[in-house]
Parts: structure tokens; C-alpha cells; sequence
């Protein structure tokens, strides 16, 4: 919450005319999320698996709906949101919790013939592909990498043979290719990502920004609230960047502090995973552990260069109200299977 105030404070106040909108939009999501994360905590997991399929369909709907306008919402160019009572919904990260869900339920009914192609892995990929391209419409690559990547990590932890999984991905990779041709700043970003310097007015002008940010905090940082990066050099400091202005502000130890911090997390969901007999609460436990893991990663490497610029969240520190509540539930979920470890 310090760092949604450091980083969104003078964008409000020069778009709302208010330093803290953001900021109070914020902790209004992490009261709700922390009420969920209770709520999720203290639930049966049996319930989850209950309504695994109708929360895949209500997130399919929901996700059909964000395109339709008058519904959905259309921010920069994206239809990622559906606007309700001057709060913004974003449908694609409780796809990523209901996939998961969905997987695991899927994959425990079926584990004695997980090896099988045709029951252990095109179905999947099947359900996975639809909200792919369903995403990809919006159009939300980010999450698509994430999803892409959460169902390849969970059938290869499931037991799919790792042929099937080959076979599929070569398949998939012409459809890749494709879409990144197809929209030109996709291109333009992998291509800066191998020398953001080159562009580094334009395509590469995100990275540049960043880099400066960790650069200018050396080790211990400029202080917190300090950030110059954030005056509107960097953009989005206060959702996509944010990691870096944790590195300015912070510097290189308070930069490694939430790296630990993620890593212990991860840790954590991997020792349950192992310690769960359960399939179904394993595969539940690995899909969440892999979820929160994968999206922190990516967001540290894209600000730090190590990965094409890719909008994508730091959860439990970015600012967005959906992408808060989620996390939180899938922290309840995981801290409920910890307590009950069956």
C-alpha cells in the first residue's frame, strides 16, 4: 500500500485532482481481499471442486462480455474491463484462479489415464485454447503467456508425457509466431528487448526508464518517496513498473527483500505440494504456488530487461483492485490447504 501511495500520488493528483484516489481504490480492494482470503482459508476445499466447472463458465461469459461494448470497457487501446459502479472488473485474473481450480479437478478425476492423449491432455488444452483466444481478442497477451504457461507446469507435474507436451507446443508455435507478427508493437518490443538502447525514444523507451530507476537507486535507494522515475518518466510506475520504483526507492536490498519475500512464498507452496496425499489439493496447491510465482517473475524480469516488455502486475504490490482480490484469494485458498494439509 506504501508503494501504490509513493508511485500513483502525483498521477491522481494530475488526473483526478486527488493524490490519493488511487491509493483509497486500493485499500477498499485489499479490505475485500483480505475478507475473501479469510472466507477462502477457512472453506472445505471439497467446495472448489464443487464448482469448479461453473466458475470456468461464469469466467468464460465474463470474459465474452468485456468485448461487447457498452459492457467492457476500453482503456488504451484494450478491452480488458467491465465497469461496475465506478469500479473496474477485470475478468482475465479470475480466469487464471478458475483454470487452476479447473485443472486440478480435472486432472485428479482423470489421473489414471493422464498419460493418455485424447483424456489427459487434449481436452485441456482444448478448454486452455478457448480462453486463450478469447484473451487474445481483448487483447491481453500477458495473460495468455501466463495461462499458456500454468497449463504446460501443471500436466507436466500431473504426469503427461513430456512428448505430448512437446508435440503440442511445436503445433502451437507457427500460431505464435504469427500473432506476434501480426501486431506490430509486439514485434517492436521483442525486437527492442535485444537492444532497448537502439529505440530508446520509442520502442525501447520503457526499459530504458526502468533501468535508470534500479541504476539511479544503487544500494540503498533515494529514499522512499523519492523516486524521479515516477514523474512521469516512467509509465504505469504505479501497475506494470512498480518493481522498479521499489528499486530506486529502496535500492538494490529493498529490491532483494521482495525478491526473498516471493521466493519463500514459493517455497512454501512447493513443501505443501509435496506434503499434500490428496491429488486434487496437490495439483491445487502447485497451481497456485506456479500462478503467483510465474506472475511475480515475469513482471521483475520485464522491468529489469530480462524479459520483452510485457504489462503484467507484482501481486500484492501493484496497483489493481481485481489482480489484488484474486491474489489474496489464492493466498486464503493455499493457507487453507496448509492448516488442513489432507
Amino acid at each position: 500500500m506504501t508503494m501504490v501511495l509513493s508511485t500513483s500520488y502525483l498521477y491522481s493528483q494530475e488526473r483526478y485532482a486527488d493524490g490519493t484516489y488511487f491509493f483509497r481504490k486500493q485499500m477498499i480492494a485489499m479490505g475485500g481481499g483480505l475478507a475473501l482470503l479469510i472466507a477462502c482459508s477457512l472453506l472445505p476445499s471439497a467446495l472448489y471442486r464443487r464448482f469448479a466447472y461453473p466458475l470456468l463458465a461464469v469466467t468464460f461469459v465474463a470474459l465474452i462480455l468485456v468485448l461487447i461494448p457498452g459492457i467492457g470497457a476500453n482503456r488504451g487501446g484494450a478491452r480488458r474491463w467491465i465497469a461496475l459502479a465506478g469500479f473496474a472488473f477485470q475478468p482475465s485474473e479470475l480466469a487464471k484462479l478458475a483454470m487452476v481450480i479447473y485443472l486440478a479437478h480435472s486432472m485428479a478425476k482423470k489421473e489414471e489415464m493422464i498419460q493418455t492423449f485424447s483424456v489427459g491432455v487434449l481436452p485441456h488444452l482444448i478448454v486452455a485454447g478457448a480462453f486463450a483466444g478469447v484473451l487474445l481478442l481483448e487483447p491481453d497477451f500477458g495473460s495468455v503467456l501466463i495461462l499458456t504457461m500454468l497449463v504446460y507446469s501443471m500436466l507436466f507435474i500431473g504426469g503427461v508425457r513430456v512428448h505430448h507436451l512437446l508435440a503440442t507446443a511445436l503445433m502451437a508455435l507457427p500460431l505464435l509466431i504469427y500473432v506476434m507478427m501480426k501486431a506490430e508493437y509486439r514485434l517492436r518490443r521483442l525486437m527492442s528487448f535485444l537492444d532497448p538502447w537502439s529505440d530508446s525514444a520509442g520502442s525501447g523507451f520503457h526499459v530504458v526508464q526502468s533501468l535508470i530507476a534500479f541504476g539511479s537507486g544503487q544500494l540503498w535507494g533515494r529514499g522512499l518517496g523519492e523516486s524521479r522515475q515516477k514523474l512521469f518518466y516512467l509509465p504505469e510506475a504505479h501497475t506494470d513498473f512498480v518493481y522498479s520504483v521499489i528499486g530506486e526507492e529502496l535500492g538494490l536490498l529493498g529490491a532483494l527483500v521482495v525478491l526473498v519475500l516471493f521466493g519463500v512464498i514459493i517455497m512454501r507452496g512447493f513443501r505443501l505440494t509435496a506434503r499434500i496425499e490428496d491429488p486434487f489439493n496437490q495439483y491445487l496447491a502447485f497451481g497456485l504456488t506456479v500462478l503467483l510465482g510465474l506472475q511475480a517473475l515475469i513482471h521483475m524480469g520485464v522491468v529489469m530487461g530480462l524479459m520483452p516488455t510485457k504489462g503484467l502486475v507484482l501481486p500484492f504490490i501493484s496497483y489493481g483492485g481485481s489482480a489484488m482480490v484474486i491474489n489474496l484469494m489464492e493466498a486464503g485458498i493455499l493457507l487453507g490447504l496448509s492448516r488442513r494439509r489432507l
